[in-house]
């Protein structure tokens, strides 16, 4: 048999991914959410760099392929080796079960998982020793179930790749690392927004057709094990791919430059980007970015806020004004994105209370969204600070006893509460909330007759406010105010919510249909609150948490990052602010509506006072960008800083107030000055955060 049938189980695999490659990127293209078209030389980038950095991805996950067909062999079973060997292996066994083995020491499920492998490697050795006459029938079925879980997992891999495009408008990213660490909400997500059994039904037929297949044209390789000397002929021709592998992927990555986000997107390949995700979950800004002397940043800084002095934001603020002890009610919407509301130019009215609300309320209609996750929302309108690189502060080790809205509405003798009508581990916000001086209810707080619809993400909003109006009654006979931050779910996918409240059927999972039921859920809350004592004594503040999708034609698209805000508080007149602003900056102006008196480390500003700035923080795990001027300056990793000048795009049908269209054209010289504030601003924060000074 000629050599290069010996390396038939590769080239075949290569082959069927590399096919599903191609096919994934055409599908990509022509999804509704590529807001891009492409030049013939961008097309060619995407597919020929595209599949060279496929084939090299797949030797690097070929490895266990290449390990399972090396040590194939018969003479491993002969006598005396055989028993030998399957003596070892029993002992090992037993070592690792006593719960005393060195893998013990790192805990988790590391001891359990490499008993299940050498428990089954066991077994199979037994039977391959003792069934000499079985061991060519079993070898084949041994073989077609790996051959048959690479194709599964290519497969799989695929369908995943589309389902994160679909949701996300990009390749794996820090989002689907994060989504490995909550399995149960993310796969009961996926459980009850897509048809799961026919689908992973299909995945498995096809799977079993296309393995059935590929074992056909490569089962020569077990027909005729390899001689020793082939195998080291395969392993020298794996070992030099592989060393190459190690070099050219990263080597390719960085082809990824086009000024079109999409195409760098389209051409990159899914399981690197998701290891590079894994890899970059915690970026110390100090080693990636650019960076400015501490003082010299502090000193930038301190045009924006002339009380600081030296390496700090300790500021005083004083109000001329008696201070007023409102109860305050914080209610942070999931997911949504300003388009979604009538005066942003939605025309399908799916939030007629909001919109009637906004026009009672003090109404900010220029405000950002720091980020594009749930976290980046809560920890803007908590911490009031920049968004800082890699992970939120909620989710890391360090997020305890900070500086936080939390801690001054306690020095105010405020009770704090943070409601969450699902499980408040989820995204770390219990651990993040109850270290921070918040008392916690979330859906194990609910009694069984207090839920009346839930899904994987917890209970209907309804039932959240239904349980919030019951706290607040509660407490308002305490004759102490509360703050009371609440955290909605129902505006998630899969977008199911009880039926018969609002004209889209809760079954349909509609993203539609969740907005407006997020809003009739409101319209209750409100419609409830207004019958209660404390209500006229109540400040009511409404914000996203994030808009409902980050996909765009630039690495931060402006529209991608617009949100509603207002603070409606009971008998007051409307008021309307054009100023350009960011979600850390709420609180501080709620409490500058309050009056309060307080020594303050935040970041963010009260926007009506004469003295504020204009500006507005947005940003991913990774790109940092500071809007102000009509440029968007964004510092990245490598010390990279592109600066964009900001076209509006108008809308004829949208009033100049909520104009949320911006072009985007890169800068062609650098303004100097606006990228030294923003990293004054960056590089200050992540400062006072990694040597614990922004502390209560």
């Amino acid at each position: 048999m000629t050599f290069y049938k010996k390396l038939s189980p590769f080239y075949n695999l290569a082959i069927f991914y590399f096919s599903i490659s191609f096919i994934l990127r055409i599908v990509l293209i022509f999804h509704p959410i590529t807001q891009s078209s492409f030049t013939i030389l961008e097309s060619l980038k995407i597919f020929i760099l595209g599949l060279i950095s496929d084939s090299f991805v797949f030797v690097l996950a070929g490895i266990f392929l290449w390990l399972y067909l090396i040590f194939l062999s018969d003479s491993k079973y002969s006598r005396p080796s055989g028993y030998i060997i399957l003596g070892f292996l029993a002992v090992l066994f037993l070592y690792v079960a006593s719960g005393k083995s060195i893998l013990d020491e790192y805990g988790g499920a590391l001891p359990r998982i490499v008993l299940i492998f050498i428990g089954i490697k066991t077994a199979l050795f037994t039977l391959f020793l003792l069934l000499p006459k079985w061991r060519r029938k079993l070898r084949f079925w041994l073989f077609s179930f790996v051959i048959f879980l690479y194709v599964l997992l290519i497969l799989q891999n695929g369908l995943s790749e589309y389902f994160f495009w679909n949701e996300f408008g990009v390749k794996y990213n820090f989002i689907a690392v994060n989504y490995l660490i909550y399995t149960n909400e993310v796969i009961g997500n996926i459980m009850q927004s897509y048809p799961v059994v026919p689908l992973f039904s299909a995945l498995f037929v096809v799977s079993g057709i296309v393995t059935y297949f590929i074992v056909q044209k490569s089962k020569s390789y077990i027909d005729e094990i390899p001689s020793l000397k082939e195998k080291l002929k395969i392993t020298l021709i794996y070992s030099i791919l592989f060393a190459v592998s190690l070099f050219a992927v990263p080597t390719l990555a960085k082809t990824e430059n086009s000024k079109n986000l999409f195409v760098n997107e389209l051409q990159s390949n899914g399981l690197y980007k998701f290891y590079l995700a894994f890899q970059n979950n915690k970026l110390d800004y100090f080693k990636f970015y650019k960076t400015l002397p501490t003082q010299e940043a502090f000193t930038i800084l301190k045009e924006q806020f002339p009380s600081i002095s030296g390496k700090s934001t300790t500021q005083e603020i004083i109000c001329d004004s008696p201070e007023s002890h409102k109860n305050v009610v914080l209610i942070t919407i999931e997911s949504l994105s300003a388009d979604f509301m009538k005066t942003y130019g939605n025309q399908e009215n799916i939030t007629p209370f909001l919109d009637s609300l906004a026009q009672k309320s003090l109404l900010f209609t220029n405000l950002y969204a720091a980020g594009n996750r749930t976290v980046r929302g809560l920890e803007a309108v908590t911490l009031c600070l920049p968004p800082t690189a890699g992970e939120s502060v909620v989710k890391r080790e360090d997020n305890k006893n900070k500086f936080s809205t939390g801690a001054i509405f306690k020095q105010k003798g405020y009770n704090v509460k943070f409601m969450y009508g699902g499980d408040a581990f989820f995204d770390n916000m219990q651990d993040f909330y109850s270290g921070n001086g918040y008392q916690i209810v979330d859906k194990s707080s609910f009694s069984p007759e207090e839920i009346t619809f839930s899904n994987v993400w917890g209970v209907c909003d309804e039932d959240m406010y239904n349980k919030a109006v019951k706290i607040m009654n509660a407490e308002g006979k305490q004759n102490k105010p509360f703050f009371n931050h609440i955290m909605t779910v129902s505006n998630h996918r899969p977008f199911t919510y009880p039926n018969n409240k609002i004209d889209i059927p809760g079954d349909i999972k509609s993203r539609d249909g969740g907005v407006k039921y997020t809003d009739y859920a409101l319209k209750k809350f409100f419609s409830m609150a207004s019958k209660q004592p404390w209500f006229n004594n109540t400040v009511f503040v409404i914000v996203a948490d994030h808009c409902a999708s980050s996909a765009g034609k630039t690495e931060l698209p402006l529209d991608k990052y617009r949100i509603p805000a207002f603070i409606y508080i009971p008998n007051q007149k409307p008021e309307k602010c054009n100023k350009l602003m960011s979600q850390i900056d709420l609180m501080p102006t709620l409490f500058g509506l309050l009056h309060f008196d307080y020594q303050s480390k935040f970041f963010g500003q009260d926007v009506l006072k004469p003295s504020y700035k204009p500006r507005a923080f947005i940003a991913t795990y990774q790109d940092l960008g500071l809007i102000k001027d009509n440029v968007l300056t964004i510092l990245s990793p490598k010390q990279g800083v592109k600066q964009f000048a900001l076209k509006l795009d108008s809308k004829d049908s949208v009033s100049s107030d909520f104009q949320i269209d911006y072009d985007q054209t890169p800068l062609k010289k650098q303004k100097t000055n606006l990228v030294n504030e923003t990293i004054s601003y960056y590089q200050s924060a992540s400062f006072l955060l990694k040597e614990k000074k922004y502390q209560k």
